[in-house]
């Protein structure tokens, strides 16, 4: 028999999208826009049925709360459809977007270690407050080009980021839109990225700067937090098996070599 859900707390999952076709292929991902792998459609699914297990023993995700990133929209689809729950009302924000890699993005991972050295890539990858080298505006991957924020000012458009940005940029979204569902209807399900995820982490958890940069998400692994009326957290823990949770983390670990 699993955990029952108590009503008097807010329950809210974490989900990093499914495996992409540039997380299969080791190149730095950030805003671009990638789709899914074969692979990530069936993490979806299964987070999805780890889910499912949840809701028979009282989860109640009642809004979903996604990236504009196409994987993060399709991990969520097949989470709800295989939840039972396509229906439930789904907010998109670029705020929740991953953290964009500036000039990395596109590169492959390892070649970019081997290039620059495995120290400067390491820093440009797990520290907190070092960004990679800026996008020019004239570049065609950067993000004033794509329709999907064509209504924000170019200034609020980052050329490249480092946590601590996406740390600034992901708490007003929490203040101002994930907090308030969680107190007005208790479950709420986030599907986002690696490093949005980890910035959302960081201040539930108030994990110290130089701490966060050891935390890795694995993707389609469901991460649920139990919080009170005032939403500090209670509990925490991920949903699945321990050791293939703990494999997934290792690997993306090593994806700089």
């Amino acid at each position: 028999m699993g955990r029952r859900y108590a009503r008097d707390m807010a329950d809210l999952v974490l989900v990093r999208h499914g495996q992409s076709t540039w997380n299969a292929e080791n190149l730095f991902t950030g805003w671009t826009d990638v789709d899914l792998t074969a692979a990530g459609e069936t993490e979806a699914v299964t987070a999805g049925a780890l889910l499912a297990t949840e809701q028979r023993n009282g989860l109640d995700l009642r809004v979903v709360h996604t990236s504009v990133l196409t994987r993060s929209v399709r991990t969520a689809n097949l989470t709800l459809d295989e939840l039972g729950r396509s229906w439930l009302p789904v907010r998109r924000h670029w705020r929740l977007n991953e953290r964009h890699y500036g000039a990395l993005q596109g590169l492959d991972k390892k070649e970019t270690a081997e290039k620059f050295g495995a120290d400067q890539v390491k820093l440009w990858r797990r520290s907190y407050d070092v960004r990679p080298p800026p996008l020019s505006h004239d570049d065609e991957r950067h993000p004033v080009h794509d329709d999907r924020y064509r209504d924000l000012p170019a200034s609020a458009l980052p050329d490249t980021e480092c946590l601590a940005d996406v740390v600034v940029r992901m708490v007003p979204y929490w203040e101002d839109a994930i907090a308030p569902d969680l107190h007005a209807v208790g479950g709420v399900l986030v599907v986002a990225h690696g490093n949005s995820i980890r910035a959302l982490v960081k201040y539930l958890k108030d994990i110290a700067d130089e701490d966060i940069v050891g935390l890795e998400i694995p993707t389609g692994v469901p991460w649920w937090f139990r919080l009170d009326d005032d939403l500090a957290l209670v509990e925490d823990r991920q949903l699945g098996d321990p050791e293939s949770i703990r494999a997934a983390a290792e690997a993306v670990a090593r994806q700089a070599g």
